[in-house]
């Protein structure tokens, strides 16, 4: 990738993700910049909804076979991506340790 084309790969990647999840995009971009694994469903989730968007290109033999594929990723990412904000917003909570009998 050329020096340039990583920056606008995150923003395109994000601005996807956050136009799914329009009510959630600052935890979409605090998840984006703080995790690699979500970042990367971005990315993935651009790319799929990039080749859903185009599927009317493709020849009529493979086009609703792609269809299908391309809408049933960007399902499976959607779901992945709203476990992980899920997750994101559990606070674990621990109980204080039991202390033992004090020394007299």
């Amino acid at each position: 990738m050329a020096s340039g084309e990583s920056g606008s790969t995150d923003s395109s990647a994000l601005e996807a993700a956050a136009a799914y999840f329009p009510d959630q995009a600052k935890l979409v971009q605090r998840l984006f910049d703080a995790n690699e694994a979500f970042q990367s469903m971005c990315e993935d989730l651009a790319a799929a909804a990039q080749a859903l968007a185009h599927v009317e290109q493709l020849p009529d033999g493979v086009k609703e076979l792609r269809r299908l594929e391309y809408a049933g990723l960007v399902d499976a990412l959607l779901k992945e991506m709203r476990e992980a904000m899920s997750q994101s917003k559990v606070v674990m909570l621990r109980k204080p340790p039991v202390a033992g009998p004090k020394s007299p």
